[in-house]
């Protein structure tokens, strides 16, 4: 459904109409031939009705933009539209609304970066597709709602979808915030942005980036790709087209759906976290070399390889992992370190942050509710030096973490709470926060519907599930 939604909806209509019609005839003929026909004692499934699709004029399947809110909308069995749909416009348009809702109102914060300079920090909102901007001390009672933010980039002119990660230009406070899954380019905004604004540039990116780390003495950017287990670097100004500097790809590089990313300017290294899931890429003798994600056009030679050079067969479930590499690697690259296993106590590696003076590696655990911080030098099944974990610390779900080196703060955001919480660097265990920005008001629940794919009800447990 999801294939033929995307179909033009004259041609879909058209075609739709001309199969349902032979379709009908068909019955229509072999119901007569088979009248005379007993019901078999056997209990065979038979067809006993035809009934006609209801509004065969109407978009039955058609298309809801990615940038609809996210949320999961449920019928009744027998209750018309059958699909989960996310574009609230179009439930209030049909004849039946759903008995009931599941989402979220509320921004939940994804990905967070300190501007030191004009003391404010920036976060993004991988819910409501917008970015939001706050001033640096900002503590939200205890009793308020929410903290409402000095500004903010939201609508469909800004081009932000599932956004995943974000970097600040220290300079003159650009924001770059990467788009991840739906729409594949990453957004480059002034700090003066502010509504429902274009961005001043846009990079066309490989399907499923994820994180950006920015390193200011070469004037590069560097991407992680999680489908195709890949690390590709630009040119911090690149835009449009313009294709990737280098790339690292490769069984060799141990990259196995690569999430966070950081750069230790220090050393000139670059530490990658990865999930796990990976399979082998060829580019079959005498074929062209493909990219994107069917394989639909030739690849620059620094482009990954599309899914269409997976070697069947090959694909691995992997213990999670830190990955370490010169920042100036390429092709199939061995890292120079990694870290991986069960004393490490990754799970769900999603973002990273370090501390170049003190050699400190801060990991935000997503499904561990933890930040891991290892020595920057740690090697093989390594226990973290130390771990921020607790009911207390508010950390829930954790996918930004950010280490502000001149205010001496760590920041976590944390997408199963709706809060972003501020620590010093050495907290560990269950200690609470400095500071908290909250987006909902508190113990709001966030049912992190996060680019919502399929749906199924468990009819013993009574339970919704929902692949995110």
């Amino acid at each position: 459904m999801a294939l033929i939604s995307r179909l033009p909806n004259k041609t879909f209509r058209f075609y739709s109409f001309v199969v349902l019609i032979a379709i009908a005839g068909f019955l229509v003929i072999h119901s007569y031939s088979r009248q005379s026909e007993p019901p078999s004692a056997g209990g065979d499934a038979k067809l006993v009705s035809v009934q006609p699709l209801p509004e065969m004029d109407a978009a039955m399947c058609e298309w809801v933009p990615a940038s609809a809110r996210t949320s999961l909308l449920i019928w009744q069995r027998d209750a018309g539209p059958r699909a989960a749909a996310s574009d609230v416009s179009r439930v209030a348009a049909a004849k039946r609304p759903p008995i009931r809702t599941v989402g979220d109102s509320y921004s939940v914060f994804s990905a967070v970066a300190v501007d030191p300079v004009r003391n404010e920090v920036v976060m993004t909102d991988e819910n409501l597709f917008s970015i939001l901007v706050y001033d640096r001390l900002e503590n939200t009672p205890p009793g308020a709602s929410l903290s409402e933010p000095k500004r903010m980039i939201r609508g469909l002119e800004t081009m932000l979808e599932f956004q995943c990660s974000l970097y600040v230009d220290p300079a003159n406070g650009d924001i770059y915030a990467v788009n991840n899954d739906t729409m594949n380019r990453l957004v480059v905004f002034s700090r003066e942005a502010r509504g429902n604004v274009p961005p001043n540039r846009f990079l066309e990116t490989p399907h499923t980036t994820f994180g950006i780390a920015v390193d200011e003495k070469s004037q590069e950017l560097m991407l992680t790709i999680q489908d195709d287990a890949a690390v590709v670097t630009y040119s911090k100004t690149a835009k449009g087209n313009d294709p990737p500097l280098r790339l690292i790809q490769g069984d060799q590089t141990q990259l196995a759906d690569p999430h966070g990313i950081a750069i230790d300017p220090k050393k000139d290294f670059v530490y990658v976290s990865n999930w796990g899931t990976v399979n082998s890429r060829r580019v079959p003798a005498g074929q062209p070399r493909l990219a994107g994600e069917s394989g639909d056009r030739l690849a620059h030679e620094n482009e990954p390889l599309g899914r269409i050079h997976a070697v069947p067969g090959s694909g691995k479930f992997l213990p999670p992992s830190i990955t370490v590499y010169s920042r100036a690697s390429s092709g199939n690259t061995p890292p120079i370190q990694v870290i991986q296993g069960s004393q490490t106590q990754l799970n769900w590696p999603t973002a990273l942050a370090i501390d170049p003076e003190r050699g400190e590696l801060f990991v935000a655990n997503d499904t561990g509710d933890s930040i891991v911080v290892f020595n920057a030098a740690a090697e093989g099944d390594a226990a973290p030096i130390r771990v921020l974990k607790g009911s207390k610390t508010l950390i829930k779900n954790p996918t930004g973490v950010y280490f502000d080196q001149k205010n001496n703060e760590l920041w976590v955001t944390n997408f199963g709470n709706h809060t972003a919480a501020v620590f010093k660097p050495t907290a560990s265990g269950d200690t609470p926060p400095l500071r908290v920005i909250r987006s909902a008001p508190l113990s709001t629940p966030a049912p992190m519907l996060g680019n919502p794919h399929v749906v199924a009800f468990d009819s013993k447990r009574e339970e919704i599930l929902v692949a995110t």
